[in-house]
């Protein structure tokens, strides 16, 4: 039987539907003239988030990279979250590219505030970094797919603008985000002075991710890009799939929020795991007993066709997304409880 795979939404294949699109996508060389279809991603892509302009990237931690870049200068701090994808999952890069700081902000919930930036910022000093920017997570991974409201981004933005600082919202899964809240992108973008957003996560694509920022800056981040070799030739048959994403696979987006609510409620009365109440499409799953570490359960699941990746020492983490169905999660529960049984 075929395994379930709830590692990641980035383990999608791409459909009959979005391989034509890709297969007939009109193209040109991005790097010399310009391709057609990748403006116009962008262009859809800038009108959706509300930002000036937008470039198309080959992946996420590019386009995260750049955002910084474009906000902070080398001898300077950046506040953020401190479970951050930022902080955690991008090698050092704010400070091995751009010689950054990264200021670490503990919050109980992943959720970052305006109260807790202002409560970080130090006086000014001649022996402290002065801060440059702030960035925020929507949503937040490594809590769980949490979300952050319209009304908190307001709050965060508010108070860095007090500070003179910009803010860049890291929007990789912003799609599951306006989903679950209700609310357009622009709302939950609004104020930030850059937006990165991912293609590969949970709207299927193979890769992409696109930045948002002012019209002024498009020349300045089409710099960095080339600098961290993103310069694509036909880019256009990877835009083409994001194009086609936009129209056929963002609006079921809530089909796996409700997957990931479903596995959360099999797993209520499921002894020895704690299922987070998710908030969109990932699920949090917490190993209760001392003989359950995540290095021996996750062998123990994938040997009965279950695919999930160890989040912490008792923590594992399981994504939905548009390649598993209600059976898939139904059976998934079934395999976690004859496992922890």
């Amino acid at each position: 039987m075929t395994p379930i795979d709830l590692r990641s939404d980035t383990v999608t294949r791409p459909s009959p539907g979005m391989r034509r699109a890709m297969a007939e996508a009109d193209v040109g060389d991005d790097v010399l003239d310009g391709d057609p279809t990748t403006r116009r991603l962008e262009a859809r892509v800038a009108e959706m988030l509300g930002t000036e302009d937008a470039l198309f990237f080959p992946s996420g931690t590019q386009a995260n990279q750049t955002g910084v870049a474009l906000l902070a200068r080398p001898g300077t701090e950046l506040l953020v979250e401190a479970d951050a994808h930022l902080v955690h999952y991008e090698l050092a890069g704010v400070a091995a590219n751009w010689g950054v700081q990264i200021r670490p902000i503990a919050t109980s919930d992943g959720v970052l505030t305006g109260a807790l930036v202002r409560g970080a910022l130090r006086p000014p000093s001649p022996h402290v970094p002065r801060a440059a920017a702030v960035a925020v997570e929507n949503t937040h991974n490594a809590a769980g797919g949490k979300l952050m409201a319209p009304d908190v981004m307001t709050g965060i933005v508010a108070a860095a603008r007090a500070a003179g600082l910009p803010v860049h919202l890291d929007g990789a899964r912003l799609w599951n985000a306006a989903a679950a809240l209700g609310a357009p992108l622009s709302r939950l973008a609004a104020g930030a002075a850059t937006v990165m957003v991912s293609f590969s996560k949970g709207l299927g694509c193979p890769v992409g991710s696109c930045l948002g920022f002012r019209a002024a800056d498009r020349a300045r981040a089409w710099e960095i890009r080339k600098r961290l070799g993103g310069g694509m030739r036909q880019s256009g048959i990877l835009a083409a799939a994001a194009l086609w994403a936009l129209d056929h696979v963002l609006p079921r987006l809530p089909e796996d929020h409700a997957n990931a609510r479903l596995l959360a409620e099999r797993l209520a009365d499921c002894a020895g795991v704690r299922a987070v109440p998710p908030e969109s499409n990932i699920v949090m799953l917490d190993l209760l007993r001392e003989r359950d570490p995540a290095d021996v359960v996750v062998p123990k699941l994938a040997q009965q066709g279950l695919l999930l990746v160890p989040f912490g020492v008792r923590r594992l983490r399981a994504v939905t997304h548009l390649d598993v169905g209600r059976a898939d999660i139904e059976r998934a529960a079934r395999i976690v409880a004859g496992v922890l049984a």
